[in-house]
């Protein structure tokens, strides 16, 4: 969420680093906000998408449930009650985690991998709204009093792991642990933060400054370090969702910056190159 709110050049300077980091070690790796790495090793029982006691999640993945912004302020032995209460599952990729109208039964943390929310109109049309990474949390209409619904859908965009607390488990933690109910009124205000910059970019950035942003805040999230660059599984029309534009407009930017070296597209997926270029040639500069 705090990369809607990063300065362009900020965001491309921090990908160049990634860059250089992959070049020296010869090691793919794939990029999330917060450094948290994705877990190589996949054992039998998550393939099969079957519960996981927390204990037994590697330690890559512990640490970056500890650092959710939903914990913020919790002593570990708290914590550690709170995750006891939680259930670990495994989702394939393109698995629709919440589904959009259903009952908000459950709260939900991502733990690895990478999810995104979209919305679908009375029209039937999908439209992507916002990324998650590891830390992040969905269903957050679970913790509120009156029962309510899943307001947008998440899907997973790869496969990946969550935790999942039913309602009466996490409202009862919330209320004997306060600290709960203020993180997730923290996170709300972040996505009011997030909101703002998508109208405000709207309102103030052409159609090439929107595309280039959503195309370098993807590469920072969710990308994957290859010695050609920063890869990103994602079509042209997920890209036309999420910067607002049409599909067509995305196309003809995409073929116009491959043409300039910047980055390179193939069937569902866009390798960027040159993330300084692509900040340069967005910009008219």
């Amino acid at each position: 969420m705090a990369v809607a709110t990063t300065s362009y050049p900020v965001l491309y300077s921090r990908l160049r680093n990634f860059q250089d980091l992959r070049l020296e070690t010869r090691r793919e790796r794939p990029l999330s906000i917060g450094h948290i790495q994705k877990s190589a090793r996949k054992t039998a029982e998550q393939r099969s998408s079957q519960h996981r006691e927390i204990a037994d999640t590697p330690l890559p993945e512990r640490a970056a449930i500890r650092r959710s912004p939903l914990f913020q302020g919790l002593l570990t032995k708290e914590l550690e009650i709170i995750l006891r209460s939680a259930r670990a599952r495994t989702y394939a990729a393109n698995s629709v985690v919440a589904e959009q109208g259903n009952a908000a039964d459950r709260l939900f943390l991502l733990v690895n991998g990478s999810a995104r929310y979209f919305f679908v109109t009375p029209e039937g049309q999908q439209v992507y709204l916002f990324w998650l990474l590891p830390g992040d949390i969905f269903g957050g209409t679970t913790l509120l009093t009156d029962p309510s619904q899943f307001i947008v859908s998440t899907e997973m965009a790869t496969e990946g792991m969550v935790l999942v607390w039913q309602r009466d488990a996490i409202r009862h933690l919330a209320a004997q642990y306060p600290r709960l109910l203020e993180n997730g009124l923290s996170i709300a205000c972040d996505y009011l933060v997030w909101y703002l910059a998508t109208h405000l970019s709207l309102v103030c950035h052409t159609a090439r400054e929107r595309l280039a942003h959503v195309l370098v805040s993807l590469a920072n999230g969710i990308g994957r370090l290859t010695s050609g660059g920063i890869d990103l599984e994602i079509t042209n029309e997920q890209l036309a969702n999420t910067a607002n534009l049409t599909p067509f407009t995305v196309s003809r930017l995409i073929n116009a910056w491959q043409r300039e070296g910047v980055l390179s597209k193939s069937r569902g997926r866009i390798r960027l190159h040159d993330p300084e270029g692509l900040y340069r040639i967005s910009h008219g500069s």
